[in-house]
């Protein structure tokens, strides 16, 4: 087996693809399971968590490795597909060392035996029994006793520290998070559900409340729930700030009365009274559904303003494929809606040309009682993305997008199933999978 080096931190194997004999991509890594031992011994490297396409987590023994390089993991053999279930015995290398505060054995040259440090990463090296094991961990020095500046790192040997197999109370989550910095919301969600409900809850507490937000946003309603209760309530009260109108509404509609309304009492009122109007609708209508924080625009704003709107990175894709044109207000609930311009012919006219003069008005707009069979059927009938909701004033109150329409016509349990990569293996719990016995 080729290690391409002598030693590999693991923190740089998070996200590396996972490729087969034919050389074709398997997954992707997203964790290291080891077994841990007694009296100081190395940890037991027993394997990767691979995610597959399907968002499924599958397990790939160490004895199938035959590489482990910088930027990818060779396998060989056939991966087994059945989904990935920790067991008590073992260990998450991400998920559950990163960022622990364990404690030098002894006194040397790393420290006074006592003292507190910081896990940042850990490192597995091959040995000559053709095993892999935790050797060496990365860590932060911290004020405690005599030691030295805080923010002084170093390496340490394993044996060196103690309190892994140590509950803590409040493990912090910043050396997580970096390590899976870059994966977008929907898979760093998927991260997120698969930790203990402990750990999730240390890691959405570390979360800044934009990313928390489009987080939540992507995360079955049990787990969006549990993470709001985890929460301070003003911090609760910020996070369903930067969430979508219409994933906020829904996230308190999922809590008790009296604690959506504390929460609504603490946001902002003018974040607060697009919920409110929200939560007035019946579930499943163009009133339910929709979004109140449309592209809007008066009748003499240009395609060059309209374009530079739809440009916006956090604007979903549903949402920019349409700008409304009404009159003054441009908030939800707007003047009175004049109609619609498609992003297309935007594109087909010259900046400098007024929107108005583009609009489209032989749609009718959905009023906010439209139930979801007929929102379903005007989106296709008319190859739409997003549609106008418009009052019995005329006002522009939001706009249902067909992933609104989507979430509504599967399952109830789509996104866990989603999760797990489809329906969890009731055989799966008695399969031996380790040390190959796949």
């Amino acid at each position: 087996m080729s290690t391409g080096a002598s030693r590999v931190f693991v923190s740089h194997l998070a996200g590396v693809q996972v490729f087969d004999p034919n050389a074709d991509a398997v997954g992707r890594v997203r964790d290291l399971v080891v077994a841990l031992r007694l009296a100081g011994r190395p940890p037991r490297v027993l394997g990767f968590v691979v995610e597959v396409p399907g968002k499924r987590r599958v397990f790939l023994p160490m004895n199938r490795v035959t590489s482990v390089e910088s930027g990818q993991v060779l396998m060989t053999g056939v991966i087994n597909m059945r989904r990935f279930e920790q067991r008590p015995t073992e260990t998450l290398c991400l998920a559950e060392l990163l960022d622990r505060r364990v404690t030098l054995r002894e006194s040397g040259p790393y420290g006074e035996a006592g003292d507190t440090v910081t896990v940042l990463d850990v490192a597995m090296v091959r040995t000559r029994t053709h095993d892999w094991e935790i050797d060496k961990v990365f860590v932060e020095k911290g004020r405690a006793g005599r030691l030295r500046r805080k923010g002084e790192t170093l390496v340490v040997e394993w044996s060196a520290v103690t309190g892994f197999a140590l509950s803590e109370e409040d493990q912090g989550a910043a050396n997580l998070l970096a390590t899976f910095e870059q994966l977008r919301p929907a898979d760093l969600a998927n991260v997120l559900h698969h930790l203990s409900p402990k750990r999730r809850g240390e890691v959405a507490a570390a979360l800044d409340d934009e990313r928390l937000a489009d987080v939540m946003e992507e995360l079955p309603e049990d787990d969006q729930v549990a993470i709001l209760a985890g929460l301070h309530q003003e911090r609760a009260a910020d996070v369903l700030e930067a969430m979508d109108p219409d994933d906020a509404a829904d996230l308190l509609s999922e809590l008790p009365d009296e604690e959506a309304e504390v929460l609504l009492q603490l946001m902002e009122p003018e974040e607060a009274a697009p919920l409110r109007r929200l939560l007035t609708y019946p579930e499943h209508t163009a009133g339910g559904l929709m979004t109140t924080e449309p592209i809007v625009l008066p009748p003499d704003g240009t395609v060059a303003e309209a374009l530079a709107r739809i440009r916006i990175q956090d604007l979903k894709p549903a949402q920019a494929s349409v700008v409304f044109v009404c009159r003054p207000p441009l908030e939800t609930p707007t003047g009175k809606y004049l109609g619609l311009v498609h992003f297309q012919r935007l594109l087909r006219e010259p900046p400098y040309t007024l929107v108005g003069s583009l609009v489209d008005r032989d749609l009718d707009p959905l009023t906010p009682s439209t139930e979801l069979p007929s929102i379903t059927s005007f989106l296709a009938t008319y190859n739409m993305v997003a549609a106008p909701v418009v009052d019995d004033v005329g006002r522009l109150v939001g706009s249902v997008t067909v992933d609104d329409v989507l979430d509504n016509l599967l399952p109830e349990d789509w996104r866990e199933a989603a999760l797990h990569g489809g329906a969890p293996d009731p055989e799966h719990a008695e399969e031996v999978r380790r040390d190959g016995h796949s």
